[in-house]
């Protein structure tokens, strides 16, 4: 197994689309507290899945933040 392939296997965001964790933290909080916890326009004026994507997928910090907040509301394995 390459170095490349192995750091796959750890990455917790390995397979995981950006509309699927979308999809999981509009599901899990909604916008209003979506947009609370992070400050985005995209979350609190008008919000959907299809102008959230766009802008994240634009605005590297922005995709930063909604990755670590999936991340941190993933159930911890042991």
């Amino acid at each position: 197994m390459n170095d490349i392939a192995s750091a796959q296997k750890n990455n917790p965001l390995h397979g995981k689309t950006l509309e699927h964790i979308m999809h999981y933290l509009v599901e899990k909080y909604g916008w209003q507290q979506l947009g609370n916890m992070i400050r985005i326009n995209c979350f609190t004026d008008n919000p959907s899945i299809r102008s959230s994507l766009k802008f994240l997928r634009k605005t590297e910090w922005a995709r930063k933040k909604v990755e670590d907040l999936y991340l941190d509301s993933q159930p911890k394995k042991n």
